[in-house]
């Protein structure tokens, strides 16, 4: 199909797809003459990708480039699992601050101790350092007996992601899978613990 057909059925202007070819998001189409190119459905699914990456994960193009690169990749699920999380994953600057510092160390320690496999520059660790050092500046001690219930409805939601991977899915399809439980299911969690908090609040205060 030619350009203008891919932007018909993906629901991009050519400008737009034009933009992800340059920034190395999509492949280049087969040349057939100077001023004319191919494309195929893989380039559909791949917007496709793109599109969804954008619309539910709000995500830069930076981000986009660390997943599409992971989808052509042959690191298998488990790597498409570390692109996806990394982009959607908040980043936390490390500051030069002794109060974040030992709070990162706890929580290397606690990945350590639950015996959990999480690479040492995920973005999750510094982001789990940053709320230590707010609880800790409200006055609210972090202890793990605060952290169990956390860890283990984490534990429990993750497990139930990571089982709906299919293995032997196309990759692309396997972005979105994790996509949308890290971002929309995400929401879907907040929303269930707000419920749950306020049936809680009634169940012991309320009349």
């Amino acid at each position: 199909m030619q350009i203008s057909e891919l932007s018909d059925r993906s629901g991009l202007t050519v400008q737009t797809i034009k933009f992800y070819i340059r920034r190395g998001l999509l492949p280049r189409g087969s040349a057939v003459s100077a001023t004319r190119s191919e494309y195929g459905p893989a380039h559909l699914e791949r917007l496709r990708l793109i599109s969804a990456l954008r619309e539910v994960g709000d995500l830069p193009v930076a981000a986009i480039r660390e997943i599409v690169d992971a989808v052509d990749g042959d690191g298998g699920p488990h790597a498409l699992v570390g692109a996806a999380q990394h982009a959607v994953t908040p980043d936390a600057a490390a500051p030069a601050d002794p109060d974040w510092r030992a709070a990162r160390n706890d929580v290397d320690a606690l990945v350590g101790e639950l015996g959990w496999r999480v690479a040492a520059d995920a973005p999750a660790r510094d982001l789990l350092a940053t709320a230590f050092v707010s609880l800790r500046r409200l006055g609210f001690p972090v202890t793990l007996a605060d952290l169990r219930p956390y860890v283990r409805a984490a534990a429990d939601v993750a497990e139930h992601e990571i089982a709906r991977v299919d293995e032997a899915a196309p990759a692309a399809r396997t972005v979105q899978s994790l996509l949308v439980s890290a971002v929309v299911y995400e929401q879907v969690l907040t929303a269930l613990l707000g419920l749950a908090r306020e049936d809680a609040s009634a169940r012991r205060f309320a009349p």
